[in-house]
């Protein structure tokens, strides 16, 4: 036998064992929760797959609620939610549970009218049509918002999320601050009981359902309306200006935040009159006690590159990236995670 015959029978095998093993030495870590952040933590999935590929990150968008219950009881490696949790929900973890802000995005009020037109809202229109009480395209108080636009004599069909999400609990949060007769009877949650409307999952779902219901109303993160081409309000803020979603809109209503040593914080409503007023921050959810000391120590090395190179990748997706100094505190907080 040829020796270059023999090393081709013994080598090819060899290789075979170099690539399986290779393959089976991938760790997979596992998350789930918001939709609202989906599309930026997508891309930085795809991107971290190129900076360490021992490590495939599976994640499942179901929405906030299912993000902080399936955490809570420890079958994800890290939840996700738009809404900080809350004292009852975190007194019922296992461990200490840290959050962990990435990004501020926007919650918009998109619709399909004829024509598209770029509409003003104010917080009494969006609690009036939330709550049932504005039932028409024309009704007197959306039209002295926007004279020179014909109306329609139509049905407002509002649209919700029917899953328990963290757009929702901005969205609520929002309306809570705004409408008195939003937070008595509704309040702010990641799941409420609405007044009107029909239920969509997922952002993905609610976007859907106003794309394809002529006359149709609804909130949506504002990646989701900007990929869907759909049209969406210009809302007057707590200083009285009209403000689209924008990066620079919700950067600003993030500069007036006031950022606990927790985290948790709410930006909705936010005083500055450059600022957009139905904003809010996205969290992840993990253990400060990692169980799995492998996956904890590729978890925390996500988090820093999360922090220190995709919050780079925010502003391509309408997300605005967390300031400096609370980047810096971020990492700190990251530090604290034991593995």
């Amino acid at each position: 036998m040829k020796l270059s015959t023999l090393l081709a029978k013994f080598t090819l095998p060899f290789l075979g064992l170099i690539c399986a093993s290779a393959v089976s030495a991938q760790m997979t870590i596992n998350g789930a929760g918001a939709t609202f952040p989906y599309p930026i933590y997508s891309k930085w999935f795809d991107e971290y797959a190129k900076v360490d590929p021992s490590v495939r990150f599976n994640y499942q968008s179901i929405g906030s609620g299912g993000g902080q219950k399936q955490i809570l009881a420890q079958t994800v490696d890290f939840g996700a939610s738009d809404g900080p949790m809350s004292d009852d929900n975190l007194a019922k973890a296992p461990g200490k549970l840290l959050h962990i802000p990435t990004v501020a995005g926007a919650d918009v009020v998109a619709y399909n009218l004829p024509g598209n037109p770029v509409l003003k809202l104010d917080p009494g229109a969006i609690a009036g049509v939330f709550l049932g009480q504005i039932k028409k395209w024309n009704d007197p108080k959306i039209a002295a918002l926007n004279p020179g636009i014909k109306l329609p004599d139509q049905d407002i069909v509002v649209v919700h999320r029917s899953d328990g999400s963290g757009t929702t609990y901005i969205w609520t949060d929002y309306l809570s601050k705004i409408s008195s007769e939003w937070k008595q009877k509704v309040g702010t949650n990641t799941s409420v009981n609405w007044p009107t409307g029909l239920g969509g999952k997922g952002n993905e779902g609610v976007a859907g359902q106003i794309k394809q219901t002529p006359g149709a109303l609804g909130y949506v993160e504002l990646i989701y309306a900007v990929q869907n081409k759909m049209p969406y309000a210009d809302v007057k803020n707590a200083s009285g200006e009209f403000m689209k979603a924008s990066l620079e809109s919700i950067t600003a209503a993030m500069a007036t935040a006031q950022i606990p040593d927790d985290f948790r914080f709410s930006m909705t409503n936010a005083p500055g009159k450059d600022a957009y007023p139905i904003a809010g921050a996205t969290w992840l959810l993990v253990y400060e006690q990692q169980k799995d000391a492998m996956k904890g120590k590729k978890l925390v090395e996500f988090l820093k590159w999360a922090m220190k190179d995709g919050e780079k990748m925010a502003r391509d997706l309408q997300y605005a990236p967390l300031p400096e100094n609370v980047q810096q505190r971020v990492l700190k907080r990251v530090d604290e995670i034991k593995y």
